[in-house]
């Protein structure tokens, strides 16, 4: 499976502004591996950054004054991304930040999902870890990648966080081991696996919980219920609660 691990920067934060897009930057996936293949592209927006942005990117417009137009990039872009799927953090930003820019070059053009499938990796997280910070720098302390060097926001430093993030988020989504007769999860050769025997475990022990514990631990359940817009990860499929 081939995947793209994208992000973009902007003049603003709403296309619907007029706001653009001014670096791209992907990283490419093989079978959830790195393949060394990247893609970075400042771009010429032609306007203005809306206060702010400017200072958490680094750049500027006289510093991309110089730089193509997104109309010269287009085709060597989407020739990368074609037919990959794509792992973007807050995908609805970028997404219609490009979607955006391709519709200035003509319908010809169509919209991203017209080229590549989409994964939002802030979707992920917020499953993985309801009710808490879910940002790329906080992904990146929870999980151990070291994004010290992160001062400013930058497209292909960005991609290359995530694509740590995304491969330590995911990790064991891949465990389960569809490869062929001779081959275990990621290519481990059938013969390596080692293959634990429940039967020589004994009878588990069980744990006896007092009525204290379990208001307390629904208590807690609702809290985060809360948080997470109305369930909790350790809910069952089947219950309801209030959103």
């Amino acid at each position: 499976m081939r995947q793209i691990i994208l992000d973009t920067e902007t003049t603003g934060l709403e296309w619907k502004k007029g706001n653009r897009v001014v670096e791209i930057g992907c990283v490419e996936l093989l079978e959830r591996r790195p393949t060394g293949r990247t893609y970075h592209q400042y771009i010429n927006p032609q306007r203005e950054f809306e206060q702010g942005a400017a200072e958490v990117t680094g750049l500027s417009l006289e510093f991309l004054s110089d730089k193509p137009l997104f109309a010269d990039i287009a085709d060597e872009f989407l020739a990368f991304i074609e037919g990959a799927e794509l792992v973007i953090h807050n995908a609805a930003f970028d997404v219609g930040f490009l979607d955006y820019e391709l519709s200035r070059l003509g319908e010809q053009y169509g919209r991203l999902a017209d080229r590549a499938t989409v994964e939002d990796s802030l979707l992920l997280a917020r499953q993985r870890y309801p009710g808490q910070r879910n940002s790329l720098d906080a992904l990146c302390k929870r999980l151990g990648v070291d994004n010290t060097h992160r001062q400013l926001h930058g497209a292909l430093l960005d991609a290359q966080l995530l694509c740590d993030v995304y491969l330590n988020l995911t990790a064991g989504q891949s465990e389960i081991g569809f490869g062929g007769a001779d081959e275990g999860a990621s290519g481990t050769p059938a013969a390596a696996i080692i293959h634990f025997d429940s039967s020589a475990a004994g009878q588990r022990p069980r744990v006896a919980v007092s009525a204290e514990e379990l208001v307390a631990h629904e208590a807690r359940l609702e809290k985060l219920r809360k948080k997470a817009g109305g369930r909790c990860l350790w809910d069952p499929p089947a219950l309801e609660t209030s959103p």
